[in-house]
């Protein structure tokens, strides 16, 4: 019995030192030790181990990167220089022994491409109608749900009914007529998410419109106001946003079928204040003007191809994209548009940097700190998504979203997520 107390004495104790260590600088330093490192050829890069432990590292194979002197000093952090595009393994152990953390790294070959900052009129049809609202169908007895008791739901977006392709609300609404007065049902073949359904409905007669109805409220395109974050002038691409254009009411990821954009005037500013955020007032300039085109809605923005010329007077020649681990808690600026088409600079600050190793959203935390900026906006507005943020010399990100209680902060998605975005749909469209 006292051998069993004792076990469990010493099982607590170390599980309490297991938690205790977990909360230690030490720990979190091991977790947020990078895994993955891409930067560009000809750039370096900082590794701080943030500890005074000895610490030894080797590489799989020599040529991709050059190391600095290695030093147990967390105020000496290791130098990684790169030489030539490849990628490598190194190996860190503590006291040249105990393995701590693999890291590979990724040399890429240097990316230049032209800041945006232009506010673009966004003008998307969608794949399919997308189902806003379930609605009741009144007949001359009672009121009915046809769509919904048959398993449809809102976010549902229908591609097919009676085997003909769907891209307007009419359409559903004349095939739902025509099959009620015939007797028949109407199948719907449905995207929800990646799964492909099949829905059998049956229309009922609606007493109030005379035409047979199924119940639903569907939305076959979305158009707004955003900002251009680059452009490839050689390849005659783009990319915009910094983020899905997803619909306002279900918050489901658009699918594209075809768009295009136009350019854009700001007319006036909203400007943002606390629990209210602010709006860019932007007009279509000529829908006919078109830009170019919009292939693919991806988590990072629109991305697509230019049929019209693109200038940027403030960047008459092309600049670096920044990899992840080249962006850095500072100062920056972005470029943007206030009034009428013209571009202009603002100071911003970079005050959060998250360490993202594969593409993910909300890489970075950024504050508006350009007095005139915050005179006419009160820091970042609707319609500001997508404008460009530099640093030193380079393209390093992109503002998605203000936050809600803090207009004058944001946050920003990485350009090379922009950049990998784009340079997948235009391989997906040649191939």
């Amino acid at each position: 019995m006292r051998i069993t107390t004792r076990k469990r004495i010493m099982c607590y104790a170390v599980i309490m030192a297991i938690l205790a260590f977990c909360m230690t600088p030490q720990f979190r330093l091991f977790v947020e030790f990078p895994q993955n490192i891409r930067i560009s050829q000809g750039e370096s890069h900082l590794i701080d181990p943030g500890f005074r432990l000895p610490l030894s590292v080797q590489m799989d194979h020599q040529g991709v990167v050059r190391l600095g002197e290695l030093k147990s000093s967390a105020s000496q952090p290791i130098s990684i220089e790169s030489e030539r595009e490849g990628t490598v393994n190194l190996y860190f152990r503590l006291f040249g022994i105990i393995p701590f953390k693999r890291v590979t790294v990724e040399v890429l070959p240097p990316v230049k491409v032209y800041p945006g900052g232009h506010s673009i009129g966004i003008l998307l049809r969608t794949e399919g109608v997308l189902v806003v609202k379930l609605a009741p169908v009144t007949t001359n007895s009672k009121v009915t749900y046809p769509a919904r008791d048959a398993g449809v739901q809102v976010g549902d977006i229908i591609i097919r009914v009676n085997g003909f392709l769907i891209q307007s609300d009419e359409q559903i609404a004349a095939l739902t007529d025509a099959a009620g007065r015939a007797g028949q049902t109407v199948v719907l073949d449905i995207k929800r998410g990646p799964v492909m359904l099949r829905r059998e409905v049956t229309p009922a007669f609606c007493s109030e419109t005379g035409r047979y109805r199924i119940g639903l409220w569907v939305r076959d395109g979305a158009a707004g106001v955003g900002t251009l974050t680059f452009y490839d002038e050689e390849q005659r691409t783009y990319a915009a946003l910094g983020h899905m254009i997803s619909d306002g009411e279900t918050q489901t990821a658009l699918d594209v079928s075809e768009g295009r954009i136009v350019r854009a005037t700001v007319s006036g500013i909203e400007p943002g204040r606390r629990g209210q955020p602010g709006e860019k007032i932007g007009v279509f300039v000529q829908q006919r003007d078109v830009l170019g085109t919009i292939d693919s809605n991806t988590e990072f923005g629109i991305v697509g191809t230019l049929v019209s010329v693109l200038e940027n007077p403030l960047f008459p020649e092309p600049v670096p994209v920044a990899a992840c681990s080249e962006v850095r808690e500072g100062p920056a600026e972005i470029i943007t548009v206030v009034k009428d088409q013209r571009l202009e600079r603002f100071k911003v600050e970079i005050i959060r940097v998250n360490k993202q190793s594969s593409p993910d959203t909300k890489g970075l935390v950024i504050k508006v700190t350009d007095p005139e900026l915050l005179k006419i906006t009160g820091g970042i507005v609707q319609g500001m998504s997508g404008s460009p943020i530099i640093q030193n010399g380079k393209l390093v990100g992109a503002i998605t979203h203000v936050l809600v209680n803090d207009p004058t902060r944001g946050y920003g998605v990485f350009a090379e997520w922009m950049l990998d975005a784009m340079n997948k749909s235009r391989l997906k469209a040649v191939g």
